[in-house]
């Protein structure tokens, strides 16, 4: 048996919401261990004078969660 703790992060790209989440999960791969399942709770961009400047990925990410840690 295993548990898994969930945390939420945003991720963010001039390019497309796929690259942000892409960044969310490899930001967050560089600290933590064990990563599993990531789901994309909710998809934004900004916009400044009437442009798209950046498109953003709220990312709910899944590691293993070790006692004791």
């Amino acid at each position: 048996m295993s548990t898994y703790k969930i945390i939420e992060l945003v991720g963010t790209s001039e390019k497309s919401w796929e690259d942000a989440a892409k960044n969310a999960v490899e930001t967050a791969a560089g600290s933590l261990e064990d990563l599993r399942i990531a789901e994309i709770s909710k998809l934004d961009l900004t916009i400044e004078d009437g442009k798209v400047v950046s498109y953003r990925a709220r990312v709910n990410i899944s590691f293993k969660y070790l006692a004791g840690a």
